[in-house]
């Protein structure tokens, strides 16, 4: 019976790597797209957004054959329960990768030194996406704690976006409408960085039994 269960668990991890890649080639795809204009790999983009959700729905139905059939208890139960949060977070990913393609392709957006921080978002939060995975996988707690607080870096090449574009749009005005796209796909890769935090605190539950909004609450009450 164990050896069963050790099986289907296998596949789960098996499953939420193979869904973890399609997210971090959405987003590649996505980047390449807006940085080299290559409208194929936009569509790509699109397009991957399909298998994505795919991937959540297969998932999602190993988690319950191992809830319903194989009652599992404790440290088990956590990195079930975690899987089932953590894909709502991945398929959010997916779609925002297409969102960010979607941008590229309607707005024409060619690559310009006005690009620069966003490309590092991209490639922040493509690191932060496959982190996060890795750590599910190998339970690792440091690394999971690492891509939590690898969102503030995120956060401030984000800023650094705003920056940029005001400095655009004051340059001249006519840049405004190119510089509210930019600031879409920034957002996107902001919120994306933002799933992947998600996806790692989700982590540090699976393997400590303790979620941040858990102990966030504790230090409100007082306990």
């Amino acid at each position: 019976m164990r050896s069963r269960f050790d099986e289907q668990l296998k596949l789960l991890k098996t499953q939420m790597i193979q869904m973890g890649a399609l997210c971090e080639t959405a987003i590649s795809n996505a980047t390449k797209a807006l940085t080299d204009g290559d409208m194929e790999l936009a569509k790509r983009a699109i397009a991957a957004d399909e298998d994505i959700d795919q991937k959540e729905k297969d998932i999602e139905n190993i988690c319950l054959r191992l809830l319903l059939q194989q009652q599992p208890v404790a440290g088990d139960l956590r990195q079930i329960s975690s899987a089932l949060k953590m894909i709502t977070d991945m398929e959010r990913i997916g779609d925002q990768a297409a969102d960010i393609a979607e941008i590229t392709m309607l707005a024409n957006i060619k690559t310009t030194n006005n690009t620069n921080h966003i490309t590092e978002m991209a490639k922040a939060t493509i690191k932060m996406v496959t982190d996060s995975i890795d750590a599910y996988v190998r339970q690792d707690l440091r690394l999971a704690r690492a891509v939590i607080e690898y969102d503030d870096h995120v956060d401030n090449l984000f800023d650094m976006v705003k920056l940029d574009m005001i400095r655009l749009i004051n340059e001249d005005a006519d840049n405004g409408e190119y510089a509210i796209d930019m600031m879409m796909i920034a957002k996107y890769f902001e919120r994306i960085g933002d799933h992947a935090t998600n996806i790692a605190e989700w982590v540090e539950f699976s393997i400590t039994g303790r979620h941040k909004g858990e102990v966030e609450n504790d230090l409100l009450c007082g306990g």
